[in-house]
């Protein structure tokens, strides 16, 4: 079968779609895994995790500064902060947390930020039936 999706976690994203999530310099890990293999597979590249680091630093950068285990694979971003999407024209904010305006996305998020003409809050409703 082939791939059409891939869903990982990251540790930083840059502003062109290059993923960081497999090692932090001077840190003990068990090896990469295969998200190299996932990410270069020419699948739709879905990243999801926290917007800031607990510094409170982005970790939606304009650069990475983590290797990368891909350059320019993010198709879309889910953060805390908002759903993101990685095209030619740059990195679009489609989708906001509710209550977090669009102001504060943008200072939460040290990469350049293209704001979509409908962007809209996202639909958290997450009710466990």
């Amino acid at each position: 079968g082939h791939l059409h999706m891939t869903m990982l976690g990251g540790l930083q994203v840059s502003q062109t779609g290059d993923l960081a999530n497999w090692i932090i310099p001077g840190k003990l890990v068990k090896g990469m895994g295969g998200a190299m293999d996932l990410v270069s597979s020419g699948s739709k590249v879905v990243v999801t995790m926290e917007h800031n680091a607990p510094n409170g630093s982005s970790k939606v950068l304009k650069k990475c500064t983590l290797p990368l285990t891909g350059k320019g694979v993010v198709t879309k971003l889910i953060t805390d902060v908002g759903v993101f999407e990685f095209q030619e024209r740059g990195m679009i904010l489609k989708e906001h947390a509710p209550g977090l305006t669009i102001d504060e996305a943008k200072n939460l998020t040290e990469g350049d930020l293209i704001i979509d003409e409908n962007i809209k809050p996202m639909d958290v409703d997450c009710q466990i039936k």
